[in-house]
């Protein structure tokens, strides 16, 4: 039997140990074992996962949020999302992210695809979705959740990103999702 194609690549952990945990992150530090046998430390933020809301309206425009994030110290334009809890379907939570964020509910709901945002040092993932048939209703903030929301046209959120006015990587490839959905080019996968 051949071994596995990616066998000359693969690294092995060795030992390892949680060095800081908090509300909803974890930092590991791991001793692993290279491919040419040497060793190595790998330091990676485990985080549960995400999920991130394309709302689409039937005008063709989209749902955005204006929200400050601290680390970078400014306000981002971004597409609803939020982390999901321990055990939550991941469709549930994007159905509860959009209604608690922006008051929105939708009747139809696609799963779009599976991104790693940051694999060179954490294990997130989101799972974005596409909502539409959108209703408006009353918005249910979590406590110490503060965002403006907003629509706009699919052409200027996209002329943002081309200008580098919206850089927030889930936006940014879910806005290029939505301009290859809209235009036939792509189709979804099956449920």
């Amino acid at each position: 039997m051949d071994a596995h194609p990616d066998a000359h690549l693969k690294e092995s952990k060795v030992d390892g140990k949680l060095v800081y945990e908090g509300h909803f992150l974890k930092v590991q530090r791991d001793t692993i074992r290279l491919p040419d046998g040497k060793q190595a430390v790998r330091e990676h933020i485990r985080h549960p996962g995400a999920v991130v809301i394309l709302p689409l309206f039937d005008d063709g425009s989209v749902l955005l949020e204006r929200q400050f994030r601290y680390p970078l110290d400014q306000v981002f334009i971004e597409f609803p999302a939020g982390k999901i809890d321990a055990g939550e379907d991941h469709l549930e939570c994007a159905k509860r992210e959009l209604r608690e964020e922006t008051g929105y509910t939708a009747t139809d709901w696609q799963f779009v695809c599976t991104i790693h945002n940051a694999i060179a040092y954490s294990d997130e993932h989101l799972d974005i979705y596409l909502a539409r048939g959108l209703t408006a209703g009353e918005r249910k903030l979590d406590d110490g959740e503060f965002l403006d929301i907003y629509k706009a046209p699919l052409s200027e959120l996209l002329e943002q990103v081309r200008l580098g006015k919206v850089t927030d990587v889930k936006t940014v490839i879910g806005a290029f999702w939505l301009e290859k959905i809209i235009n036939g080019q792509w189709t979804l996968p099956s449920a």
